[in-house]
């Protein structure tokens, strides 16, 4: 099985001075717990839910105020709509992501595919490999005792 067989289609991409209200309010209605970030034609970063809660309301940001641009996931992890799941899966752990933006062969972005994806695609087994590498507590650093 290839990631184009399983990744969600048509991503949504906002823009970095997207408010984080607006952020997870598109994430509630579509019920999605990431977005990606594109600024005019380059993809820039990816937000998630978690980075809403952990980078700015953690710390006391408004969030009809501050940006996306301010909290989001700078550089994108992708990999390929025709690659293997497991290729896929071995991204995810080595890069310690739970998603991965998808390219087609002339690099244009037609997809995301989580972890979710993979564990219903492949039975758990893979799913359950990845979940391990990535859920791994990270070492606390200056920045996370913040």
């Amino acid at each position: 099985m290839i990631v184009r067989d399983i990744m969600a289609k048509t991503p949504i991409c906002l823009e970095p001075q997207t408010s984080l209200m607006d952020a997870a309010r598109y994430m509630r209605d579509r019920d999605i717990g990431c977005i990606l970030v594109g600024d005019k034609d380059k993809l820039v970063g990816m937000i998630t839910d978690r980075d809403i809660t952990t980078r700015a309301v953690a710390k006391g940001q408004d969030p009809k105020y501050a940006t996306v641009k301010a909290v989001m996931t700078r550089g994108v992890v992708y990999c390929s709509e025709m690659q293997k799941l497991r290729e896929a899966a071995k991204i995810m752990q080595s890069k310690r992501v739970r998603r991965l933006a998808v390219l087609d062969a002339k690099k244009r972005l037609v997809g995301v595919v989580s972890v979710s994806d993979i564990a219903r695609a492949a039975k758990g087994e893979l799913a359950g490999e990845v979940m391990t590498e990535v859920c791994r507590p990270a070492r606390k650093t200056r920045r996370a005792a913040e």
